[in-house]
């Protein structure tokens, strides 16, 4: 995927992940679990719930998306978030977007997913993402950029963007 072809707001840029990238990706897993935080416990014990469930995700996404191809997004050359992307054979799925806390509310994440509709647009493919019913803000954020909830559990719904084929 060329970068260039995305059509990314001015600074948004997005790049192959690197080894070298490891280090941010997990400070980054480790800013979006505030919810084991709450949990009463020693702040050691938190800390290493954090790592195994953040090990246990990057082996998850490893077994469910084999393909899955991992970006680093950036905002004039400072690392910002990631966003896991799996080409299918019949959908592009968002696998897993996420964003430092400074960098949250900017309108990056909408950056990146009107870039991704547009490759999306470009390959008559539609963009797939699952979003957790606890979490109401990405949800109005998608809900916003056209996604439709196809269909969920109790915990997850799958939602889906179809672009437009007149």
């Amino acid at each position: 995927m060329h970068t260039s072809a995305l059509h990314l707001p001015d600074g948004l840029d997005i790049r192959p992940a690197r080894d070298s990238d490891r280090p941010f990706i997990e400070s980054l897993y480790h800013t979006t679990r505030g919810d084991l935080r709450l949990i009463d416990a020693e702040p050691d014990f938190i800390e290493t719930l954090i790592e195994q469930q953040q090990r246990a995700q990057t082996v998850g996404y490893g077994d469910q998306f084999p393909n899955a191809m991992y970006f680093i997004i950036e905002k004039q050359s400072e690392r910002v978030g990631r966003v896991v992307i799996d080409f299918g054979h019949n959908e592009i799925r968002i696998v897993d977007i996420a964003l430092i806390p400074a960098a949250r509310g900017r309108g990056y994440g909408t950056g990146i997913l009107r870039a991704l509709k547009h490759a999306a647009g470009s390959a008559c493919a539609p963009l797939v993402l699952s979003v957790y019913k606890q979490n109401p803000a990405a949800r109005r954020l998608y809900e916003q950029e056209g996604f439709r909830v196809e269909q969920g559990d109790q915990m997850v719904d799958q939602m889906v963007w179809y672009p437009s084929y007149s």
